[in-house]
């Protein structure tokens, strides 16, 4: 006999109670993540299946506006989380109640690793979309014993630690005092590599939500100079290596790869077992391996260092579309085509 269940908007705590046990649960579905994104914008809105008091099934959802006031853009990532397959009809009905309340003309999901079969997620609804939020590629890390990790590492990514460490380089986790220096690093390295990075006053606000209880800054300085920072994010089996920044001077000292090194060990500590270097070019390993040398534009700048760290490249299902309004999704879709850059 099946559950009766009951829609409700779960508080915070009971909300992330049931984030954090469930073997799904991710570290974009705690309600902390959707009060960072609303302090810049955003709105968000969570929405449950309750039986008994208890959250069965959930997904909390972020909302941005569209120019013109036509709407807004429904956003869930890495949600929603059931704990019997049978939710998800009656969580997509409620789900979607709320995106048309809120005006969407669509609903993006990026369901993660998770990701239900094609087939069934056309039957709910959505189709593949043109435009990702979060990077569908990655290459993740098993965290196993330091002999272990330095084994799988390539060459240089291991004689450039050990570099770091004879070299008087130290690592440690930062107070809220330190971030200033972090914010400044980051500042300069979207600058030298050209890419965005966001203001200084959001990691600010990250820092005060997430650590201790979720996160870690580490910083590496030598001789009272800080030259590289680590902000890492963990919720329960897995860590995820979000921000980087390193500063322009003594990059001989290879910093970065001693601030990483005490990240993975930071994440291992606290009971993870995979560690998530997050973003790198959307691609086939052939083709990452044969033009990583060649290539530093977007996430390809980065790809040559986080291929070093031993890890296995893996793909979620990346982003799929809902359209609620189809006149005005089709406008998007068209928007979103004549934007992306030519390969």
């Amino acid at each position: 006999m099946r559950q009766r269940l009951t829609i409700i908007t779960p508080e915070a705590n009971a909300w992330d109670a049931f984030v954090r046990t469930h073997p799904h649960g991710h570290l974009l579905q705690l309600s902390a993540w959707a009060t960072l994104k609303e302090a810049f914008g955003w709105q968000s809105e969570r929405v449950a299946l309750c039986a008994d008091g208890a959250v069965m099934a959930g997904a909390q959802v972020l909302f941005t506006p569209l120019p013109l006031h036509i709407g807004t853009i429904a956003y869930l990532p890495f949600g929603g989380l059931v704990t019997d397959e049978h939710h998800w009809p009656t969580l997509w009905q409620a789900v979607s109640e709320v995106c048309r309340r809120r005006r969407a003309v669509l609903l993006k999901w990026e369901p993660g690793f998770n990701a239900p079969p094609t087939a069934q997620l056309s039957a709910w609804g959505f189709q593949p979309s043109p435009q990702t939020i979060q990077p569908p590629n990655t290459i993740l890390i098993d965290l196993d014993d330091d002999e272990t990790m330095l084994a799988r590492m390539n060459q240089g990514t291991r004689r450039k630690i050990r570099q770091a460490v004879k070299g008087g380089v130290r690592c440690y986790e930062a107070a809220r005092s330190d971030l200033p220096r972090f914010t400044t690093m980051m500042q300069a390295t979207g600058q030298r590599n050209a890419f965005g990075v966001h203001a200084p006053a959001y990691y600010q606000r990250a820092y005060e939500l997430f650590v201790p209880h979720d996160a870690a800054l580490i910083l590496a300085e030598h001789q009272g100079d800080t030259l590289a920072g680590v902000f890492v994010f963990a919720l329960g089996s897995t860590a995820w290596y979000l921000y980087g920044a390193s500063a322009d001077q003594k990059r001989h000292l290879m910093a970065s790869y001693a601030a990483q090194w005490h990240a993975i060990q930071w994440a291992r500590a606290r009971g993870c077992r995979v560690y998530d270097m997050w973003g790198i070019p959307d691609t086939d390993a052939d083709t990452l391996e044969a033009q990583f040398e060649q290539r530093s534009d977007g996430l390809w700048g980065v790809y040559g260092f986080k291929r070093g760290w031993g890890g296995r490249i893996a793909r979620t299902a990346g982003a799929w579309d809902r359209p609620y309004q189809p006149l005005v999704y089709q406008l998007y879709r068209l928007y979103v085509r004549r934007r992306r850059p030519s390969p």
